[in-house]
């Protein structure tokens, strides 16, 4: 049985054009990830709507979404924690600031601690 498809989006965008030369570009991702000492990244503590937990929150990067993720799960494994990677923000789960300002430093990005 196929899955059900809820909406355009789904479908890719476009369902059927009635012009018989029309061609369907796909988007492509042309964005190139600044060098690491280029990178001005901050690392702040956050604990708005997370039911009083509190995450270390790194902003500030710019570049592929795929690059971010290497970043985010780089971040996890050396930190021994979890966390997640959206809206291009990475999230690390409880206070580990300066462990992760330590790392990012090590690997040559240009930090700042940022919030209280």
């Amino acid at each position: 049985m196929k899955p059900k498809k809820n909406s355009l989006s789904d479908l890719g965008g476009i369902m059927y054009s009635t012009n018989p030369e029309f061609e369907y570009e796909e988007e492509v991702d042309d964005t190139v990830t600044s060098p690491n000492n280029q990178q001005d990244l901050r690392v702040m503590l956050d604990k708005k709507n997370r039911g009083g937990k509190a995450v270390t929150l790194i902003t500030g990067f710019r570049g592929r979404t795929e690059d971010l993720e290497v970043l985010g799960k780089m971040l996890k494994t050396k930190c021994g924690v979890g966390g997640s990677v959206k809206d291009g923000e990475i999230m690390i789960q409880g206070d580990v600031r300066d462990k992760v300002i330590g790392i990012l430093q090590k690997d040559g990005y240009k930090v700042k601690k940022a919030g209280g």
